[in-house]
């Protein structure tokens, strides 16, 4: 504390020096006290960070990641969402079950309406973007309507699946069965093609993307081949373990 002398008019003020105030000194100066605060945060935070590390190694790395997983289901009409809004299409919904399930995914709609075997092999590079982790190949039914040589659906959707693995990710094939309408011989020939690359490949094969709905006027469209949206819902609910299965693989 600073002491003032008070003085009557003609006197002197005392000539001992006046006390100054007595400053705290900090050896360390501002560089000690960011040290402490920082071992402050650190006996906080640690604790925290080693529970959630802890955690994280106790799940699933595809359920734990970040980053969601990239997926793409490479297909026709059939997983397009032909004449659907895009909320209703096969991609959307199959995201929205396995995020419901705990899985962080993100599934891109590359489905072209029309498309056969050939057209998703000639455009395979820009449909399926880098990043990708994994591919549903769900293609050959447009080969089937037209009647296309089983030997050229199969060399397209071989060729698909190999440049896919080259590329380092993984494939799931959903496979189609051909009309009985189409004869004995042609249907065993096309119906074979699925199985055969599973095999080849080593790869898991959902035997028919329709399973549960084919030929069920409610669940389908009035052309009586696409799935509408409950048909959709029928579609991602019989298909989910399966591709669960394939993505936690993917993810590992």
């Amino acid at each position: 504390m600073i002491l003032l002398s008070v003085h009557s008019a003609g006197t002197q003020p005392n000539s001992s020096p006046r006390p100054t105030r007595r400053r705290s000194h900090n050896p360390y100066g501002h560089e000690f006290a960011i040290c402490q605060l920082h071992r402050a945060l650190a006996r906080l935070f640690v604790p925290v960070l080693l529970a959630l590390a802890f955690l994280g190694g106790a799940v699933s790395p595809g359920l734990a990641a970040a980053e969601p997983l990239q997926v793409v289901v490479l297909g026709d009409s059939l997983s397009a969402g032909y004449l659907l809004p895009q909320d209703a299409a096969f991609p959307t919904v199959l995201e929205q079950a396995l995020r419901a399930s705990g899985m962080n995914v993100e599934i891109a709609n590359a489905g072209v309406s029309g498309d056969t075997a050939r057209g998703g092999l000639e455009r395979l590079d820009w449909a399926v973007p880098n990043g990708t982790r994994a591919v549903i190949v769900e293609l050959g039914a447009n080969d089937m309507l037209r009647g296309t040589d089983p030997a050229q659906t199969r060399d397209a959707l071989d060729k698909i699946v190999t440049r896919l693995q080259a590329r380092g990710i993984k494939v799931m094939i959903a496979g189609m069965l051909a009309s009985p309408s189409l004869g004995r011989d042609y249907g065993d020939k096309f119906n074979a093609i699925y199985p055969a690359l599973a095999k080849k490949h080593n790869v898991p094969l959902y035997p028919f993307f329709l399973e549960g709905i084919a030929g069920n006027p409610a669940l389908n469209l009035d052309d009586g081949m696409h799935p509408n949206r409950k048909g959709v819902e029928a579609v991602v609910r019989e298909i989910l373990p399966a591709v669960k299965s394939f993505l936690a693989g993917a993810a590992g």
